[in-house]
């Protein structure tokens, strides 16, 4: 088994209401889980889940999740300024 600590950020948060905002979730998996298999823990469509990342790198959604690993899970990101032309 190993433990990685979980952050959802902003609309993903509500599939997670329990975690702390601060610290994220502490959760304990099995050895050879992906990201993909640790949405589907958390009942994260995969659809929603646009940004992965692991210990501060962008991931794939079949990284196989290491011992300790810090994960942030990102909705998909849209907005901004744009200039006249």
């Amino acid at each position: 088994m190993i433990k990685v600590e979980v952050r959802l950020f902003a609309t993903l948060r509500r599939y997670c209401p329990e975690a702390d905002a601060k610290n994220g979730l502490v959760l304990e998996m099995a050895e050879g889980t992906s990201l993909n298999d640790l949405l589907s823990k958390l009942k994260v469509p995969i659809q929603e889940a646009r940004i992965l990342f692991v210990n501060n790198r962008k991931q794939t959604i079949d990284y196989v999740l290491q011992y300790g690993d810090k994960v942030g899970i990102f909705p998909q990101v849209a907005g901004g300024w744009q200039a006249d032309t």
